[in-house]
């Protein structure tokens, strides 16, 4: 297995889980697709050339196989991706309109991941964690991945976090949802977020409830078709997306949150000020949503195609 130990630890890691989807098509065929929210987003990062490492655990099977090779085309640093004896996580979607699934990862590999073998002072190195996905919804896996978090924002490590609803975030998960708020520099959360992690079709409230967790966070709210917002203490921006012909919404998510701490990577590396220009960013974030529109599948989209829709 490549090791790349010659090469710089990286400055963004992103941890939790990678799957494969197996989608139902023309009612009797399945199509099998690499995926995971938090593999996604660490795509899009090094895709746009910010050193980037991928935290997690997968097979040593066929899908184990096809994730390990997606990640080595990515060019993710494969130190941080652990490969264990144990079965697959699935995700089992039997219709795509309106989606509806499950996942099958009974004592499947993603639970093994082990923090204490990644390589070591990483923490000192890595500007940006991003966690989130229904990693933190499966134990016990989302216990080690809380302490992480917290061992890393006590190191001075900015923290992101998406919850991306899923249907196994019941009432069991609203303890994890507290503490990963309180813990991010960053918060990430669509309005149908909102409703399912609160249960409630009361967004305006379940928004309000989730920014009283940690009122520091800045808060990026995707809005669908409408943009999205951009909250930071009392201030509000709205940005909507430019014009496209969607070729497809899957990774639109991930997307936006990898293009704003990309935003913010670059902004800390280009300036000495502690100004942050939240409206900037939220547009390079919309316009990384919108170029991953533009793509068939979760493909990361390329930062030619992001600057094209920012002109």
């Amino acid at each position: 297995m490549p090791t790349n130990t010659n090469s710089p630890l990286p400055q963004f890691v992103s941890i939790g889980e990678a799957l494969t989807d197996l989608i139902r098509v023309d009612g009797e065929q399945w199509l099998s697709k690499t995926g995971g929210s938090d593999w996604n987003v660490a795509r899009v990062m090094a895709n746009f050339g910010v050193s980037t490492g991928f935290a997690g655990a997968i097979s040593q099977d066929w899908f184990g196989d096809a994730l390990f090779a997606a990640s080595t085309a990515a060019n993710l640093d494969l130190r941080f991706l652990q490969r264990v004896n144990r079965p697959p996580l699935l995700a089992i979607v039997y219709e795509t309109s309106p989606p509806q699934y499950n996942f099958i990862g009974e004592n499947s590999a993603d639970l093994a991941f082990d923090p204490t073998a990644l390589p070591a002072n990483w923490q000192q190195v890595a500007k940006w964690a991003h966690f989130g996905g229904i990693s933190l919804a499966r134990e016990p896996l989302a216990a080690r991945l809380v302490d992480l978090a917290s061992s890393l924002k006590q190191a001075g490590v900015k923290i992101s976090y998406d919850p991306n609803f899923r249907n196994l975030m019941d009432e069991r998960y609203d303890a994890t949802l507290e503490k990963m708020a309180k813990l991010a520099d960053v918060i990430k959360v669509s309005d149908e977020d909102l409703c399912g992690l609160f249960r409630t079709d009361d967004q305006v409230t379940a928004l309000k409830k989730l920014r009283s967790f940690n009122p520091e966070a800045a808060v990026l709210l995707t809005l669908g078709a409408e943009g999205a917002a951009m909250l930071v203490g009392d201030q509000k921006w709205h940005v909507k997306p430019p014009a496209i012909d969607i070729v497809d919404t899957v990774g639109a998510g991930d997307a936006g949150i990898a293009g704003l701490i990309y935003a913010l990577i670059q902004e800390a590396q280009q300036s000495s000020s502690t100004n942050i220009d939240w409206h900037a960013h939220l547009r390079f974030s919309v316009a990384c949503g919108s170029a991953a529109c533009l793509n068939a599948g979760p493909k990361p989209p390329q930062l030619e195609q992001v600057l094209a829709l920012l002109d």
